[in-house]
């Protein structure tokens, strides 16, 4: 099994401290955020960053659904660290500052993918898959906080 990666990044006319608070809401913009890959959003403890338990499933192809149930860390600042409990999937946001009213984000999702001639599909084509779905979340993190 080799570890597959995909990361995303943008940069946002909006404060960090703004945009992290954003991501770190699931209670209440993060659920806006999410575009119509993702479905059954449901806040199981917490709902603000750390101590989180955050479930959704996530449509990644037509055929592909990952049931996900994430505990969310924050184990630096400006960082956010979800963790499946139902797979090996580990993602993190990063919110830096990026000049003056601006921030970067950049989102990381790895995991343990498969082996033979499924894990090298599954090398070649998540990875720009799930850079698509966290495009569009971004894109709407930017509509939320550029205001």
């Amino acid at each position: 099994m080799a570890q597959v990666e995909a990361t995303t990044e943008r940069v946002i006319a909006a404060d960090a401290e703004a945009v992290f608070d954003a991501l770190a809401d699931y209670n209440g913009a993060r659920p806006k955020l999410l575009p119509e890959h993702f479905s059954e959003y449901e806040v199981r403890e917490g709902g603000d960053g750390e101590g989180t338990l955050v479930h959704w499933k996530l449509q990644a192809t037509s055929k592909r659904v990952r049931d996900c149930l994430l505990e969310v860390s924050e184990p630096t600042d400006g960082e956010l660290v979800e963790k499946d409990r139902n797979s090996s999937m580990v993602t993190t946001w990063r919110v830096t500052p990026a000049g003056e009213g601006k921030s970067r984000v950049v989102v990381t999702s790895v995991w343990n993918g498969a082996g033979g001639i499924g894990g090298f599909f599954e090398r070649t084509f998540a990875p720009k898959g799930l850079g698509r779905i966290y495009d569009a979340v971004l894109a709407n993190l930017a509509t939320q906080t550029e205001k």
